[in-house]
């Protein structure tokens, strides 16, 4: 299975859009500081997810978010 996530920062609530297999895991390491765009805007909370079969509809997925129009999508409907 394979995740497409969003996290808000709790330090100034900007969003991030993610793709992992292991979604609890991938939550831990952006807490944990081990991803580098998300480091400094510690703590990170789970505001949406979905899940996919299959690994390219996913990932199409994820970077239709990461569109000026996925972006308002994802406001409008998603979180």
């Amino acid at each position: 299975m394979y995740y497409v996530y969003i996290l808000k920062s709790g330090k100034d609530g900007s969003l991030y859009t993610g793709l992992t297999v292991n979604i609890d895991k991938r939550l831990v390491e952006h807490n944990a500081g081990l991803s580098a765009y998300t480091k400094s805007k510690l703590p990170w909370y789970m505001v949406w997810h979905c899940v996919f079969g299959d690994k390219h509809k996913a990932a199409l997925f994820e970077k239709y978010l990461k569109t000026a129009s996925g972006i308002a999508f994802l406001r409008k409907r998603l979180i």
